[in-house]
This record gives structure tokens, sequence and C-alpha cells, in this order.
């Protein structure tokens, strides 16, 4: 996982080709007074889904895990907190994995937790098991940046 302001941006564009495309977009467009719903930027390679989600305790929150993208976790209102685990050591699965909608959900518990306050980003990459949208119960509006892992 990895933690960043979108100010900084820029120093993450190496790690992936579509980075640098994403991050300007994010920053200049007002994405938080959008309407909600998925944003295409290059069809099933790279897009956003732009939510507005109610947090849940991090006892209702499963981790997830992905094999076909990756996540930026993009908060633009609110508080969130994102659980993190190394997916190697999960073992607890709900389920088998959902191949069309890329996840699988365990209910194995997180080693480490961040809070993300407006402006900031977590990327989860797929060895990265994440349980995002932790909270209070309120409403909080983020972005879920999913771009295609190619190696």
């Amino acid at each position: 996982m990895i933690l960043g302001n979108l100010q900084d941006s820029a120093r993450y564009d190496a790690l992936h080709p579509l980075f640098r495309e994403v991050f300007e977009y994010i920053k200049t467009h007002d994405l938080l007074h959008m309407e909600t719903g998925r944003i295409e930027l290059r069809g099933d390679d790279l897009f956003i889904n732009n939510v507005e989600p109610t947090t849940k305790s991090k006892a209702e929150q499963p981790l997830e895990v992905h094999e076909t993208y990756l996540d930026i976790h993009v908060l633009l209102e609110g508080k969130e907190r994102i659980g993190w685990i190394p997916a190697s050591l999960c073992r607890k699965p709900q389920g088998p994995f959902d191949k069309e909608n890329d996840f699988i959900l365990y209910d194995d518990e997180p080693t480490s937790y961040v809070d993300l306050l407006p402006g900031q980003f977590a990327i989860v990459y797929p060895e990265d098991a994440h349980a995002p949208m932790i909270g209070d119960g309120g409403t909080i509006r983020k972005l879920i940046v999913k771009v295609r892992v190619t190696y």
C-alpha cells in the first residue's frame, strides 16, 4: 500500500504508465460536485468509480483482494479508515474469487489501519488485502480508481 497527497502525486507517475493521466484528471476536474457513477478514461483499462458510500465499523467491513486491477482510493469528503494486511496472510475467505467483478473477500483481521483525509490517496496493489470505507456510519465521498495491472 502506498499513501500520499494529491499535490505530490507526480512522485508516483513512474510506478504505472497510467498514473500520470489519472492523477491529472482528478486534479483538473471538480469530481466532488459531479454526479456519482463510473467515469471512463480508457475503457476497462482505466476508470474511476465516483461513489458516496456509508462507512461501516471495522467488524462489518471485510478485507478485499483483486487480481486484475490495482485500486487508488482518493478521499474527496469526510474521513475514511482503511485496514491492510498482506494478501498472502489471508486465510479466511468468505467464498470463491469472483472473476467477473475481480475480488475475493476475507474475514481475516487487518494488521494496520490508516486514516485518509480529503486530498489524500491510498494505492493498493493485488498483493494488498484492504478493508476500505471504515468509519462511524457516516457518508463519505470518494473515488475508487481501477487501473489494470500490467507486468
